[in-house]
């Protein structure tokens, strides 16, 4: 079977499905509570892999249409077998991922056609505070820059920068949240 056509789609985003999502959930705002959970499993050494097969929303679990598998490990100058990206690049991929989203469909609702988009993003760490080396040295991220390239109309520019800002991720970096951890035997 073919698949069906977007009567109307601006950047790839099928608009009638999202006004559509966007309009339930004015009309219900409790579909807009989410719950996205992983389940993370290590390996050997510094490898390790999440597995993610669903997440909650619209006020029920909503299945992926396959697992997702995400490894983790770290290159051989700290010890890994460079058997995925690291965790702190995952991080990165995710700002990455959820800025773009972002960009894209907060412009396709606004009529925004956006013909070609890419980012570059880099963060600084100093090693010292991870592995424990230096009281004084925070333990993650100090700066983290993003550089978009677009290719769209040039008066669109900086409002596509203000879209981008809606970025689940980006703001949950810049804000901070609460994080709880909890270990137990198994």
């Amino acid at each position: 079977m073919a698949a069906q056509q977007t009567l109307h789609a601006v950047n790839g985003i099928d608009i009638e499905t999202l006004q559509g999502t966007i309009s339930a959930i004015k009309n219900d705002p409790g579909l807009a509570k989410c719950r996205f959970h992983v389940h993370n499993k290590w390996i050997d050494g510094n490898h390790n892999r999440t597995t993610i097969t669903s997440f909650y929303g619209a006020k029920e679990e909503q299945p992926h249409k396959h697992p997702f598998e995400i490894d983790c490990d770290e290159p051989a100058i700290l010890a890994g077998e460079d058997g995925g990206a690291n965790p702190v690049e995952h991080l990165l991929n995710s700002l990455a991922g959820c800025l773009t989203t972002s960009m894209v469909a907060h412009a396709a609702v606004r009529d925004i056609h956006i013909q070609e988009l890419e980012s570059q993003v880099e963060g600084d760490i100093d090693l010292r505070g991870f592995l424990g080396l230096a009281e004084d040295v925070p333990k993650g991220y100090t700066n983290i820059r993003v550089k978009f390239k677009v290719k769209a109309d040039v008066e669109n520019m900086e409002r596509l920068k203000r879209l981008a800002e809606y970025s689940p991720t980006f703001n949950t970096l810049i804000a901070g949240t609460k994080v709880d951890v909890s270990v137990e035997p198994k």
